[in-house]
């Protein structure tokens, strides 16, 4: 297993192992949530030794893959007749059929805007988010929205679609978007595991180019001006994590032909052969030269961009990209 792989599992494992304990500070020793701290535990003890990652039927190596979508997974795929394998692919295919039906469409010209996003899964499934939505009683807004989900596989796209619904059921009318974060952030706490959590920015643009934040820990969106770039920090803890924090909306305004790029870490946590992140910077200085003008050259420079840094390597990770231009 290379060094690379074992970091990003340490990393996952340990942070799995935070807000494990803290759960169960917060409710108590609740017996779920002591037997998967323990299983934490175990699995940190095991890690970079012989016996991590070693199926419990065949004794073979889980594939590194697999791993990193979930480092408790005990089992590879020999348990599986043909049948049974063929069944599993089978259900998988339906599931991205089904979630691909929940995406926007992937340009959109509406109030002002244009649009374009690319979302590209690691695996069959995904479990980042976007969506871009208007709503009845508020004619001239747009809602738009990137978030990622902890974890990738099937149980990271469930809780996908979970937002996805969450959002697209509200009431006619204006909504609070500082109230909207919050309520999904209580829904998110009541329906998973302390295991799961996401970062999600979620905001709002009318006919004037003012544009309404609300950035709960995920990765700051770029503003691309006609002179400079500014980035939009985050406003509040990632939802589904604690029930106790305040969020806040930020307000900017942008001027005809200046965009908001938003993305989720499969780009900046993007890492090639030599264990170089794609990172921040570049996503920066992507933006600086001269990646402006319609939002599908805007996304297509940062997907080239992150097909040269790669030079053949792997993507470990979900990709989402998205931008919003004012005309």
């Amino acid at each position: 297993m290379q060094t690379a792989t074992l970091d990003v599992l340490r990393h996952q494992l340990e942070d799995r192992k935070d807000r494990l304990e803290k759960a169960v500070a917060r409710t108590g020793p609740e017996e779920d949530l002591v037997r998967l701290l323990q299983q934490v535990d175990t699995a940190l003890g095991r890690l970079g030794t012989d016996d991590y990652g070693l199926c419990l039927v065949c004794r073979g190596h889980v594939d590194d893959r697999e791993l990193v979508a979930n480092p408790l997974l005990p089992y590879c795929l020999c348990d599986l007749t043909p049948d049974q394998q063929k069944a599993l692919e089978h259900d998988l295919g339906m599931a991205w059929k089904i979630q691909s039906a929940l995406l926007p469409d992937p340009d959109l010209l509406a109030d002002g805007w244009d649009a374009h996003y690319r979302y590209e899964p690691a695996g069959p499934v995904s479990g980042d988010y976007v969506d871009l939505w208007t709503r009845p009683g508020e004619e001239g807004s747009l809602y738009f929205a990137v978030g990622d989900v902890s974890g990738k596989g099937v149980a990271a796209s469930l809780l996908m679609a979970h937002l996805h619904a969450f959002f697209h059921s509200q009431p006619d009318g204006r909504a609070d978007l500082v109230d909207l974060v919050e309520r999904a952030n209580r829904l998110l706490l009541a329906s998973t595991l302390p295991t799961h959590y996401a970062t999600l920015v979620i905001g709002r643009t009318d006919q004037g180019g003012e544009v309404e934040i609300v950035n709960a820990g995920h990765c700051p969106p770029v503003v691309a001006r006609a002179s400079a770039l500014e980035t939009v920090s985050s406003t509040g803890f990632p939802i589904g994590l604690m029930d106790d924090k305040p969020y806040r909306s930020r307000r900017l305004r942008l001027a005809p032909g200046e965009a908001l790029v938003l993305y989720t870490d499969g780009l900046t946590e993007a890492r090639r052969s030599d264990g170089t992140d794609y990172g921040t910077g570049r996503v920066e200085r992507v933006l600086a030269d001269g990646a402006r003008g319609e939002p599908r050259r805007i996304v297509g420079r940062l997907r080239d961009d992150l097909h040269v840094f790669l030079d053949g390597a792997a993507r470990g990770d979900d990709l989402t990209l998205l931008a919003l231009r004012r005309v």
